[in-house]
């Protein structure tokens, strides 16, 4: 009988870190602390001092904000495609925002007096982190617009996408209160929706677990939001060849 062996941890796996060629990239990587993030785990506080970056690997962190009657929703995600603390290297240190483990996983965690050094030397790292930021303003101006303009249906497909890309795999777990704390509604209005799209054929739903049996009818059901964003990163980075042993071209 065979045994499956979860591949080893590698700063290779956040796409970031692995457009950084070998002479930039090794001198990082003593510095860079594997750490794991727990579902729930909250990484930084509204107005508080962030101390870390974080680079996901197989981990999602959501930032989101929280209301003064309570309610939150969902401003961005970050996986395994950017950097969780971009205001560490835009001057900012703190954000009025919550940053919150969506999806259980690992990360490497950057000391921010070392980000800021690296960011402030120019040339590529630079480069990587401003056009990421980018992505992620877009991200976020789009799922504000999402949230506002289209029905919870769409929202759920858009967001159960975007997750997908970055977890790869057609298994998420979570539950309807996370989604709806994420997408800024109500928890029945995530199980009307999913409801929907289970007797589509598209997901199925058990408790805390969705499976996603076809993901180009989730395509179709989605807004336009999840392709706009996905081309945006796309476009900012698609002269990035991710991976050890790639070229590197950013201009």
């Amino acid at each position: 009988m065979s045994l499956l062996v979860s591949p080893p941890h590698s700063p290779r796996q956040n796409h970031l870190l692995a457009a950084l060629p070998t002479a930039q990239f090794e001198p990082l990587v003593a510095h860079l602390e594997l750490v794991p993030l727990l579902l729930g785990d909250i990484l930084y506080e509204p107005g508080g001092q962030l101390l870390h970056a974080y680079f996901p690997t197989t981990a999602i962190v959501s930032l989101h904000y929280v209301m003064a009657s309570g309610a939150t929703a969902e401003a961005a995600g970050v996986g395994n495609e950017g950097v969780v603390g971009v205001s560490l290297f835009l001057g900012g240190d703190t954000t009025p925002s919550t940053a919150v483990v969506q999806t259980a996983g690992y990360a490497y965690r950057m000391d921010r007096r070392l980000l800021a050094q690296e960011f402030n030397c120019g040339g590529l790292m630079q480069r990587l982190l401003l056009r990421y930021t980018q992505a992620l303003l877009t991200q976020m101006m789009q799922n504000a617009a999402c949230n506002r303009h289209h029905v919870v249906e769409q929202q759920l497909c858009r967001w159960l996408l975007m997750t997908l890309d970055r977890v790869g795999s057609r298994e998420l777990i979570v539950t309807q209160e996370q989604v709806a704390s994420m997408l800024g509604v109500r928890r029945e209005g995530v199980t009307e929706a999913a409801g929907k799209l289970q007797l589509a054929g598209l997901i199925s739903y058990r408790r805390g677990h969705i499976t996603v049996l076809d993901r180009v009818g989730l395509e179709t059901k989605a807004c336009e939001c999840y392709a706009v964003v996905k081309e945006e990163l796309n476009r900012l980075l698609c002269d990035v060849r991710y991976g050890q042993g790639t070229s590197t071209v950013i201009r």
